[in-house]
This record gives structure tokens, sequence and C-alpha cells, in this order.
């Protein structure tokens, strides 16, 4: 196999450790034809982001994010406190915008809530929020194109990447399945981790939703903490990680 670039080599050994739970140094040196060194410096630089955890002679998972259950089934779990960050997440919509709403069971929640606002564009790879904004007459809706995952009902790969690169938004909206301080916010998923990058890229201003459940839990990374511009959560967030994120310069709106 051709040698991987840096990124790329540490992306496919974080994808080896959630396989497998774990990864040996001459394993990894063997399969990339790297140095051991090379390999060391790797997990060092990942260990210290808090996507693995080091042990004698290579790494194994650092508080893994478990597989998401369907989205629909999702809706249903913890459904109040989804409910309270997605009515907080579209105060921060005002008529005339232009948003991206990424897919997820909260971010649904907050397209339930923008139903009646005037001259709003939406734009999203999520069927489920295409549908809950499909009868508001004063939201324009604009779906991507891409390939379905079918747990998610969310449209994903080149072609909705490519579809992303042809719109500009004032604001990007999106839920995360795991989110540390060190590793940034990430998904266990590689076609989506993609297709979320594409997203963030498309506007300066990044609304972040997660609830409790979602912090200090870590799968492929995609994008640092430092990317969200305000944090929308619930009161059952961990305070020292909020305290961390407002240093940060992040706004941070807790859910009633």
């Amino acid at each position: 196999m051709a040698i991987p670039l840096k990124e790329e080599r540490q992306q496919l050994i974080l994808e080896s450790v959630r396989d497998n739970r774990q990864v040996t140094v001459a394993g990894l040196s063997h399969l990339f034809s790297v140095s051991e060194v090379t390999i060391r410096r790797d997990l060092r630089e990942l260990a210290a982001r808090g996507a693995l955890r080091r042990a004698h002679g290579g790494a194994v998972a650092a508080g893994s994010a478990p597989p998401e259950p369907p989205v629909i089934q999702r809706m249903i779990q913890a459904e109040s406190c989804k409910q309270c960050i997605g009515r907080a997440a579209a105060t921060l919509v005002s008529d005339g915008d232009s948003i991206l709403i990424g897919s997820g069971s909260t971010t649904t929640y907050i397209a339930r809530y923008l139903v009646d606002r005037e001259n709003l564009t939406v734009v999203t790879n999520a069927l489920t929020i295409a549908i809950e904004l499909a009868s508001a007459e004063g939201v324009t809706v604009v779906v991507t194109g891409g390939m379905m995952r079918s747990s998610e009902l969310s449209l994903v790969g080149h072609i909705a990447e490519q579809s992303l690169r042809e719109v500009r938004v004032d604001k990007v909206i999106m839920g995360t399945p795991a989110i540390s301080l060190e590793a940034g916010l990430t998904n266990d998923y590689l076609p989506e981790v993609m297709t979320d990058r594409a997203i963030i890229e498309m506007a300066p201003k990044l609304i972040l939703v997660a609830d409790h459940t979602k912090f200090g839990k870590v799968a492929s990374a995609y994008a640092p903490v430092e990317r969200i511009t305000t944090l929308v959560t619930d009161a059952e967030a961990d305070l020292q990680t909020l305290t961390c994120l407002r240093q940060l310069g992040i706004q941070v709106v807790v859910a009633g």
C-alpha cells in the first residue's frame, strides 16, 4: 500500500483502535511501512488529544463513544432534554437568516421550533428536518443530494459534499455523537466525518447542540472544540468542561 500522509495515517490508527480495541507499535509500523519512532510519535499526539490511551507496546481505546442507535429511536431518548435544547437553539435563529441544520435527533427538535419563522432558508442533509419544515410557509428548505445513511436518515458522501460547496449560509447548527476537550468533535462513521467537515466550513458561526451524555467521549476526530462559536447544552453537563469551553471564548447556553 502507498504510505499515507500523517493526518490520514493517524485517522487510520484511530479506526484500527476502534475496530480492534488495541494496536501495537510493531503492527502499525509494518502496516504503514514507517518506522516505529514515527508510530510512537503518532500515538503520543493522539493520546495528548484524548483520542486513545497509550499502553505498553502500543495503545488502547480511551473513553470510546458507543455506537448510537438509529435517529428515530434517539428521538424518544431524553426527549424533554432535547426539547429544551432545541427550543433554546431556535432562539439563536432570526427571521431572514440562511442556516444549515445538520442531521441528528436534537437538531430535529430545533426544526420544530422554526416552523413559524418568516423568510428563513434552511439547508439540510437530514430527511427528518426537511419533513419537519415541509409545511412551514415562511421557510425555504434546500435538501442536499448524497448517499442516504438509513440509520440517520441523512445524506452523506461525495455528492452531498459537492452540493454543500454550492451554497453559503449565515450559521451552521449541528449535533455531534461525542465531544471532548482534547479530541474535539468526533464521529465514528467515516463517510459522515467527511461530510461534517464540509458542513462546518460553510459559515463562520458554528452552533453545536449536545446534551450531557455526549461529553467526554471520543470517536474518530473531525474538528477541534475551538471551531465552535456557541454550544447549547443542558443543565446536567459537566460544569468544569463548560468553564473550560467558556475560557476558550465559546458562548455556552445552558437550556432550562
